[in-house]
């Protein structure tokens, strides 16, 4: 019985995490309980962990009045978790060139190459979903049962920033591609070096676009904080003012 309630919670976290990353979860419509558990066709108590488990992780938030909603996003967020992207992808980019099964890559490399051969002819979502499947898998070569252990429980956050580019800009999906052809080379040739600094540039360029984005979306807010803010993140809150400014 225990195992069949388990199964029923994983399936009940799966359906809601795809619910938040088709957008169709709101800061501003608390989630029903009954009306997921109806929709998802599964009992109550599995969508009332599943809820929990997302609250846990930083993707929900409860409040006593309005009930539990999607948490907002801000610059600061996503400055944060890229910040932990660039240690953790990093130094597993440098362990997979050094010691990772670089035959396991194969396929990786042959979709990359494809698409870069049509690039009219690739389907954005799954090009994308790929992608992330190639970062995946590069913690995995990497070896380090610790560093999966550190990742893991970031990987929804990093998830939602991802779906922001996956459905509204396919040149950037398309220049990601060329980016992780890059790091795949670096890392089948054996050169660690090569592979960490060519992932935290990957890295980089996806933040500076989701930073981008994100500060011209009304329902992202940039938060005011009192230490020195990083590059990206003055940058932003520039452009936020600017455009505050020329709506007076």
């Amino acid at each position: 019985m225990a195992s069949s309630q388990k199964r029923d919670s994983d399936i009940a976290y799966d359906k809601l995490v795809e619910l938040v990353l088709s957008g169709a979860v709101s800061e501003n419509v608390a989630l029903s309980e009954r009306g997921l558990a109806e929709k998802f066709a599964l009992g109550r108590t599995p969508i009332r962990e599943a809820i929990k488990s997302l609250v846990s992780e930083g993707v929900l938030e409860s409040h006593p009045t309005r009930g539990t909603v999607l948490r907002p996003l801000t610059v600061i967020d996503l400055q944060d978790l890229y910040e932990i992207r660039f240690a953790i992808e990093g130094l597993s980019a440098f362990l997979a060139a050094q010691r990772g099964r670089i035959d396991d890559l194969a396929p990786f490399a042959k979709r990359f190459d494809a698409t870069l051969r049509k690039p009219d002819t690739f389907n954005v979502t799954e090009v994308h979903d790929h992608g992330v499947a190639f970062h995946f898998e590069i913690m995995r070569l990497a070896g380090n049962r610790r560093l999966l252990e550190m990742y893991r429980p970031f990987r929804l956050r990093f998830r939602i920033p991802f779906g922001i580019i996956r459905q509204r800009n396919p040149e950037r999906v398309l220049a990601a591609v060329a980016e992780h052809r890059e790091i795949l080379a670096a890392i089948v040739a054996r050169q660690p070096d090569q592979a960490q600094r060519l992932m935290r540039d990957h890295l980089q360029r996806g933040l500076d676009f989701r930073m981008d984005m994100l500060v011209k979306r009304d329902r992202y807010v940039v938060p005011p904080v009192d230490l020195p803010a990083p590059k990206a993140v003055a940058s932003a809150r520039k452009r936020t003012s600017t455009k505050r400014a020329l709506k007076k």
